[in-house]
């Protein structure tokens, strides 16, 4: 799950990378709209679900947060930071 809070204007959105390409037909993507908080800025969430051979043989997945033409906003997780399940 990728969150981004405190943002502004209401029409970020987050996209999803695995190993640097940024779609697959086997992945799920779960995105909510840009919810008003308290203090007038912003938030969204995003769930990639992939299969877990995918998930085996990956890198890392990096959440991507962009706006009209405001520079991306990455995070990136490797797949060794994740806990073994």
């Amino acid at each position: 799950m990728c969150l981004a809070n405190k943002g502004f204007p209401s029409d970020w959105t987050l996209s999803w990378m695995v190993d640097g390409s940024s779609s697959s037909s086997s992945w799920e993507e779960a995105r909510s709209p840009g919810v008003l908080e308290k203090d007038g800025r912003y938030s969204w969430s995003s769930t990639l679900r992939i299969p877990a051979d995918q998930w085996r043989n990956a890198g890392s997945v990096t959440c991507e947060a962009t706006q009209g033409s405001q520079t991306p906003v990455r995070q990136t997780l490797r797949r060794d930071q994740c806990p073994q399940s």
